[in-house]
């Protein structure tokens, strides 16, 4: 079965998981813009990140037969910094212009403070400019009032719904995504957010439209290759195989493609990127 993953911070993971990943069925997935895992010291850091973004880790996925896209924003945990927010935001367009930038993402919500509804509210004017998808992060604290408060910007940004994921649901606030007209996103994890047990009860309650699962797969204990266990207890739970289909390739693929950006072929992102090469000892 053909997976995309369409949520999965891969600057933290090694080539090993990009290996498994491979086996597993991935053969694309989305890179949404992050934290470094530390304070970042000034705009520089941003530009090189959104850099590695586009060039190095297409790269590294590729040798995977991997299809690498990214999307690019001032997370959410780090809207707070007012140091460099404002030089972030004006460096943004340059990169949101770039191929493989499938969406304005991730923003949203970390603490639900001003400045992040205020970069939210910027963010979705950005997507709209750049007639790209945008990807919401909720909360992990007051997960229920920071989704409403995201779908309250969300209407009133003008934007059309369709063209909005909000993700890391939970039983909570699915429906309530759900019935606003955007896509909802579940986060897989180990320990914390949803599991694929919950993920597939739900999936049972609320159907499979407008559903995509991701592995997220952070600094943090995770696993790469949570969409693949969700699409098998699926299978296991009772759905047929072209509704497993769905969540895992469809519906990101579709969602995703409003950009017009999608490469789902890797091979071209195989040459050395700035003259570099994974492979230890090939002369590049």
């Amino acid at each position: 079965m053909r997976i995309f993953e369409p949520h999965i911070h891969m600057t933290s993971r090694t080539t090993d998981d990009y290996e498994a990943m491979a086996a597993a069925g991935v053969t694309a997935l989305v890179e949404p813009a992050f934290w470094l895992g530390q304070p970042r010291s000034g705009v520089a850091s941003f530009a090189d990140y959104f850099s590695s973004l586009v060039g190095w880790e297409r790269y590294r996925a590729a040798q995977f037969g991997i299809a690498h896209h990214c999307t690019v924003a001032l997370n959410p945990k780090e809207a707070n910094e007012p140091g460099f927010r404002a030089e972030v935001m004006d460096l943004l367009p340059r990169y949101l212009a770039k191929d493989g930038v499938v969406g304005v993402g991730e923003t949203g919500y970390d603490s639900i403070t001003p400045a992040e509804d205020d970069l939210l509210a910027r963010h979705l004017e950005l997507a709209v400019e750049f007639g790209l998808p945008v990807l919401v992060h909720t909360p992990h604290r007051d997960k229920l009032a920071g989704t409403r408060r995201t779908l309250d910007v969300v209407r009133e940004s003008g934007i059309a719904p369709g063209r909005v994921l909000v993700d890391h649901n939970n039983e909570l606030t699915a429906k309530l995504v759900l019935d606003a007209g955007v896509w909802a996103g579940f986060s897989i994890y180990p320990d914390t957010k949803m599991d694929e047990r919950r993920m597939v009860l739900l999936a049972h309650e609320l159907g499979t439209s407008r559903l995509i699962v991701n592995s997220a797969a952070d600094w943090g204990r995770s696993d790469p290759l949570k969409v693949a266990r969700t699409a098998e207890a699926m299978l296991a739970g009772g759905f047929a195989s072209a509704e497993v289909e769905k969540v895992v390739w469809d519906n990101p693929v579709g969602f995703f493609g409003q950009s017009g950006r999608l490469e789902l072929d890797a091979e071209k992102n195989k040459e050395l990127s700035q003259g570099n090469s994974i492979l230890r000892g090939e002369v590049g």
